[in-house]
């Protein structure tokens, strides 16, 4: 076949690259962009039999037990999540599989004379997050064409492009404060973004546990026709053994029970993330006849893992330390490190790195987090929006005195020094934690794997 020379793009590379350079966020928020795409491509979402999950803390480890127990039953599963630690493809898979530079290539070649259209038009340029979730219902709907999408929200849900979609089933994992700078400031402004994904007559699986959020879910649930499933009424979770690298639970649900499911995955939180993922496992047998043989969830779940979660990382050089990337960007995400830590793992010293981005809420993050360590270096990742090492720094020191905590501080701002000291500091036997932003995760990750082809973004 003869190469297209009118085509935008000639490769894979020069696709990510205009894709990553268009805006963040567009001029006015909301679904006129994502409608206008959608319809200029015959609607491919109406294709497909998505499950939408929104929530705080806890999507991707979701998004990975759905995937993983869909795919073991035998199904075709689409999967997109964001944002992506290694290669920009990766955040859309078919079965396991990162997106082939060539289906990139020719998606984008079709979206970017729509994308020109739109940018000298009223509504203006689709975003970058826009054109991507554009090109993964072009791709499921018109190439790989999977049984089910797990589809995660990029931020909220109600305006989110991934809202363009009805689903079959809406999860909701919890409610925190983070991107309160979009989402809003309290509880329930944030259950309310989050509870815009709740479309009329689809079910609904929550295990959010604070009393506005769940009435938030419910008033919209109620108001939309749902049907809502609420971890601690309508199904139950009871944690038998727990030890590194493995957790006992007990499911029981409206269906039926499972117990003895297994995990490989750390800490407590991912219990409940199991937990979201089964109920709404469950609501698809029941609802629409999907064939889950309680021996495909048990492997599924047992074999199910997450990058950048509680993820262990062997160095050769290094014997008898143990490192731990943990992308824990919020208080929420702070406290469930923290808990892990503390129960799950045996160390002499916890040694931590931790870089942020500016907008998040970094005084009650450190309030999990300083009591427990011995020493904490802070860093920056090479992200446009990252927080000044010495800033969190300062909050940290003004933290320790108010506490008395007895944690050592330090600041380097190049974060591949900073791993560097940090490596040198810890001992045999001890804890290395390397946490905060996922974009300061993708850095180190790559450098400690000596990984070569590796990106990272939105």
């Amino acid at each position: 076949m003869e190469p297209n020379t009118n085509a935008p793009f000639a490769n894979a590379e020069e696709a990510i690259s205009w894709i990553k350079g268009l805006i963040a966020f567009g001029p006015k928020p909301g679904l006129k962009r994502m409608e206008y795409m959608m319809e200029r491509f015959g609607n491919p979402e109406r294709r497909l039999k998505f499950i939408h999950v929104a929530g705080t803390n806890g999507k991707g480890s979701t998004c990975a037990y759905l995937t993983r127990a869909l795919m073991q039953a035998g199904y075709d599963v689409g999967t997109f999540t964001s944002p992506y630690l290694t290669r920009f493809t990766d955040r859309i898979q078919h079965n396991g599989v990162d997106l082939a530079d060539e289906d990139l290539l020719n998606i984008a070649n079709r979206l970017k004379p729509v994308a020109d259209e739109m940018e000298g038009s009223d509504i203006g340029s689709p975003t970058m997050f826009e054109v991507t979730t554009a090109a993964a219902l072009i791709y499921f709907a018109t190439v790989s064409y999977p049984d089910f999408v797990v589809w995660e929200t990029g931020l909220g849900g109600r305006l989110d492009s991934t809202n363009i979609v009805t689903p079959v089933v809406s999860v909701i994992t919890n409610v925190g404060f983070d991107h309160t700078d979009v989402l809003g400031e309290t509880i329930a402004e944030i259950a309310a973004e989050k509870a815009g994904i709740i479309k009329p007559g689809v079910p609904v699986v929550t295990t959010a546990e604070h009393p506005e959020a769940l009435q938030v879910f419910r008033e919209t649930a109620e108001q939309r026709k749902s049907k809502l499933y609420v971890l601690g009424e309508d199904f139950e979770v009871e944690v038998g053994e727990v030890q590194k690298n493995k957790q006992v639970f007990h499911f029981d649900g409206p269906f039926r029970k499972l117990p003895d499911m297994t995990l490989t995955m750390n800490g407590e939180h991912q219990v409940k993330n199991a937990a979201a993922a089964l109920m709404t496992l469950e609501v698809l047998r029941q609802y629409y006849a999907a064939l889950l043989d309680p021996e495909d969830l048990l492997q599924a779940f047992r074999e199910t893992s997450w990058l950048g979660r509680l993820e262990a990382i062997e160095l050769a050089d290094r014997p008898g330390l143990q490192v731990l990337l943990d992308g824990a960007h919020n208080p929420e995400g702070a406290a469930a490190l923290a808990d892990a830590l503390k129960k799950v793992y045996t160390y002499k010293k916890l040694h931590l790195l931790i870089g942020m981005l500016s907008t998040k809420n970094h005084k009650d993050y450190l309030q999990h987090i300083l009591p427990i360590a011995n020493s904490i270096l802070f860093t920056e990742p090479d992200f446009r929006k990252k927080l000044e090492a010495e800033e969190l720094f300062r909050v940290a020191s003004e933290l320790k005195a108010e506490t008395g905590a007895a944690a050592e501080l330090f600041c380097e701002p190049e974060w591949s020094r900073a791993l560097e000291q940090l490596l040198d500091r810890a001992e045999s036997g001890d804890l290395a934690v390397i946490s905060g932003s996922l974009y300061l995760i993708s850095d180190v990750r790559a450098q400690l794997m000596k990984l070569t082809d590796t990106d990272k973004g939105w």
